[in-house]
């Protein structure tokens, strides 16, 4: 540990020098196309972009028929001390919809008093089990991470005059 570092330097006379760029090395031009054809291009660009059919959504997905109908039921559910539904008031934490149209539900209340805190999964449950083509219904109830009033919709919140 006690050794001491040393610097060594060396000299050199000379360093080959790189090897220079030539005009032959560089590849050739891109041939330049004229308006016409610029224009021709982008018309059959766009006429296969415009002939393109959206891909049908699966039914459990969002925007698919029977997620939506789960979201819809959702937003029948009102807290009873605030006139919102518990959708737009950022209850809804996540809705999965799998193959079997089974339903998971991960929700939480404004507060663990709640006084509802007994019935409101259940009421979901029951609710969401309604919709056409649902099977089995799960609601998980969470309590993290806390409900505030950011989770709130923009709906919500002018609703509440909160906007």
């Amino acid at each position: 540990m006690n050794e001491e570092r040393r610097i060594e330097v060396e000299e050199v006379e000379r360093v080959a020098a790189p090897r220079r760029a030539r005009v032959t090395d560089a590849p050739e031009p891109a041939p330049v196309e004229s308006a016409a054809e610029t224009v021709n291009r982008k018309r059959d660009y766009l006429e296969g972009f415009l002939k393109q059919q959206p891909g049908e959504t699966p039914a459990g997905e969002p925007g698919g028929a029977l997620y939506d109908a789960v979201i819809d039921a959702l937003r029948e559910i009102y807290d009873p001390e605030i006139p919102v539904n518990i959708y737009d008031l950022g209850l809804v934490y996540g809705v999965e919809v799998d193959e079997d149209a089974h339903v998971s539900i991960t929700m939480t209340l404004t507060t663990p008093h709640c006084p509802v805190a007994e019935s409101m999964p259940g009421e979901v449950e029951m609710r969401v089990g309604t919709v056409p083509g649902v099977g089995i219904v799960d609601v998980d109830l969470v309590w993290d991470p806390p409900w505030d009033p950011q989770k709130m919709s923009d709906e919500a919140k002018l609703e509440l005059g909160m906007l």
